[in-house]
C-alpha cells in the first residue's frame, strides 16, 4: 500500500485526532497561528475549528498533511528522551540555536519556514541528539 493509500484510509476521526494533537504540541512550544499554519500546511479556518471542542466537528486532511503532523509528534517523542523538565521539553523548539544547521535560529523558526524539508531536517538533528543514526 502506498503511503497515499495509507493516508486515504485514514478516517476523518483520525485525521482530527492527529491534527488535535499536534495542535497541542505545537501550542506548548509557544508556536503562533501563523506558524502553526504553515508547518502543518493548513488553513487559518481548519486551525481554529480543530482548536475549538466541538465533539461533532472532522476534518480529512491529505497525506502531506498527515506526515507533517507524524514529525511534529516525532518530534515531540524524541524531546521526552531527552528532556525531563518540562521547561526544556516544551521550550527547546523556541531557543536559539548555534548548530550548524540552525544557525542561530529556533527549530521552531526553521519549521513554519513551511516546506517539507525544513520539517524533515528539524525533526532529524532533534532526533540525533537522543542517539538515533541516520
Amino acid at each position: 500500500m502506498t503511503v497515499a493509500m495509507q493516508a486515504q484510509a485514514l478516517s476523518k476521526s483520525q485525521c482530527t485526532a492527529g491534527l488535535r494533537a499536534a495542535l497541542r504540541i505545537l501550542d506548548k512550544w509557544n508556536a503562533t497561528g501563523e506558524q502553526v499554519c504553515k508547518i502543518l500546511r493548513i488553513s487559518r479556518s481548519t486551525y481554529t475549528r480543530a482548536g475549538q471542542q466541538d465533539a461533532d466537528w472532522a476534518v480529512s486532511l491529505d497525506a502531506d498533511q498527515m506526515h507533517r503532523i507524524s514529525f511534529v509528534l516525532n518530534i515531540h517523542s524524541a524531546l521526552r528522551l531527552i528532556f525531563d523538565n518540562p521547561e526544556n521539553l516544551y521550550g527547546f523548539a523556541s531557543m536559539e540555536n548555534h548548530n550548524a544547521f540552525f544557525n542561530g535560529r529556533s527549530p521552531l523558526a526553521v519549521m513554519a519556514q513551511g516546506d517539507m524539508i525544513s520539517l524533515y531536517e528539524t525533526f532529524r538533528r532533534i532526533d540525533a541528539l537522543r542517539g538515533a543514526q541516520w
